[in-house]
């Protein structure tokens, strides 16, 4: 039996996606886009790949804040 992970399967419709020259796209297009990436996230995020992500841009977002601050 042939299992297939969705949200390896929706990185792979987003690489090709972005691929495409924006010039050529519409904004429905755009938006299609952006839910795929909405729902790639949601399904990412409670892995420990996501948690991962998670805590790398939390600690650059307080690395630029405290950069920010005199």
């Amino acid at each position: 039996m042939l299992t297939i992970n969705v949200a390896v399967l929706l990185a792979a419709v987003i690489l090709l996606r972005l691929r495409r020259r924006t010039q050529s796209r519409s904004r429905r297009d755009e938006k299609l886009t952006v839910l795929i990436v909405l729902v790639f996230g949601v399904l990412i995020a409670p892995t420990s790949f996501g948690q991962g992500i998670l805590n790398v841009v939390g600690q650059l977002a307080d690395s630029v804040t405290q950069s920010g601050s005199p």
